[in-house]
């Protein structure tokens, strides 16, 4: 028998007896070997739009060392891939080990062929990372309706589609929330959502609750801290240092469809994008569920 079949033997003899204590116990051990790490998060890119801006090769190198396996861009003055072409940008991502699963970008303006580009490399989601405020619960009618056509060009092209919130699509309108009207007006099989976290918690509503109200419908989520005690709206901070009870959060996002992870800060107080996204790593490196 060797060292390590020894130890394991001696390990589960110490369970075995710490469960004959009592269900105290036995609970405890359960909640440790039931815990699990997240292995991989993202990157929103517009947590460090200025430096990459300046040298994309060189900060996406920077995240892959701190621990990001996983980017979403955003569509910038040099497009989702930074001045690289999509099939040389999936290159250098597969040379850090890093994959590029998501874009925000802006769907009214030759969306068939960022579909096409960002299906070409196995991408995963096409975002629509922001709609102003409207009037009328019919206009969001309207808008949930072009959703479901841009989730149609976008399945048609081996991807999906989905909308990334922000604090005032939890305003109401008519009676209803805006989330609500885009979540009840649009198509599962076509649409689905990017959480920002943040965003639901500074307009006052639970994350968990629409999370269980619309079960698998949030497929991503902005892993994204809130200064403890401000009242500004933009008060993001580095991950662990705020108020936002990720551990329960993520526990009900894991539960009812989550599936990508990503980090995003815009806030820098003191520091820099670049050590804040380093120290954010940091976080979900040690983060469990």
């Amino acid at each position: 028998m060797n060292y390590k079949r020894r130890e394991f033997l001696k390990l589960g003899g110490g369970l075995a007896a710490a469960f004959a204590v009592g269900p105290i116990t036995e609970k405890f051990f359960q909640s440790q070997m039931n815990e699990a790490k997240l292995d991989k998060f993202g990157m929103q890119l517009w947590t460090v739009k200025n430096a990459l801006g300046k040298d994309p090769q060189g900060v996406l190198r920077q995240l892959s060392d701190d621990g990001y396996k996983l980017v979403e861009s955003f569509e910038g003055n040099k497009g989702m891939f930074w001045g690289m072409s999509n099939t040389d940008f999936k290159k250098y991502m597969d040379e850090l080990g890093m994959t590029i699963i998501s874009s925000h970008c802006n769907t009214s303006k030759d969306f068939e062929k960022k579909t096409g580009d960002a299906a070409a490399i196995g991408m995963k989601y096409l975002l629509n990372p922001y709609v102003p405020v409207q009037k009328t619960a019919a206009d969001y009618k309207k808008i949930a309706e072009e959703f479901n056509k841009n989730g149609d060009v976008c399945k048609k092209a081996g991807i999906r589609f989905g909308y990334h919130n922000h604090a005032h699509d939890f305003k109401m309108v008519d009676n209803q929330a805006a989330m609500d009207i885009y979540l009840q007006n649009t198509d599962p099989a076509l649409v689905d959502f990017e959480m920002d976290i943040y965003w639901v918690v500074t307009a006052k509503q639970d994350p968990e609750a629409w999370l269980k109200k619309y079960k698998d419908r949030f497929r991503l989520c902005h892993i994204k801290d809130r200064i403890k005690g401000s009242t500004e709206e933009d008060a993001s901070c580095i991950l662990g240092q705020g108020s936002i009870d990720f551990k329960k959060i993520l526990d009900t996002a894991k539960s009812n469809g989550m599936q990508y992870y990503i980090v995003e800060q815009e806030r820098y107080d003191n520091t820099t994008e670049m050590d804040c996204a380093k120290a954010d790593a940091e976080y979900l490196k040690n983060f469990k569920f």
